[in-house]
């Protein structure tokens, strides 16, 4: 096993905050400052899209990118957690302002993720990959 391969079997995220504590966190950050107004989930959603800018722009011009960020310096790093940060945190934001549920959504989309997404013959190339289909109502 070589390294990255040990290091994806050893990784893992810390058990707290789990989402419902970063929600209510958020919603309570929010409520003191009176923004509630402001968050539509149109805003929320537009928002978040500026996070991932943000975060694109970090990677736009690096190449290839290794996994663990090996390459990347201890400045880059914090900066790639703190947009890391700021999405998921607009993300949980957006899904409470939508009143979705968003582990449960999570959860019961990679359970049917099987029946959707059947293995690749070869995991050479991504192109192998079709796009989902949209469930528009």
């Amino acid at each position: 096993m070589n390294e990255d391969e040990q290091h994806e079997k050893d990784f893992k995220f810390s058990e707290t905050p789990t989402l419902e504590q970063i929600r209510e966190m958020q919603s309570v950050f929010c409520k003191e400052r009176n923004w509630d107004q402001f968050h539509s989930p149109r805003n929320m959603l537009l928002a978040l899209i500026g996070e991932v800018g943000e975060l694109a722009e970090i990677f736009q011009w690096k190449g290839s990118i290794n996994v663990g960020l090996p390459d990347f310096s201890e400045k880059e790093r914090e900066h790639v957690s703190e947009e890391l940060s700021d999405v998921l945190i607009n993300l949980v934001r957006l899904a409470d302002r939508c009143r979705l549920d968003l582990p449960s959504v999570v959860l019961r989309n990679i359970q049917h993720s099987p029946q959707r997404d059947s293995a690749p013959a070869t995991t050479k190339t991504s192109k192998l990959f079709k796009p989902r289909p949209c469930n528009k109502e």
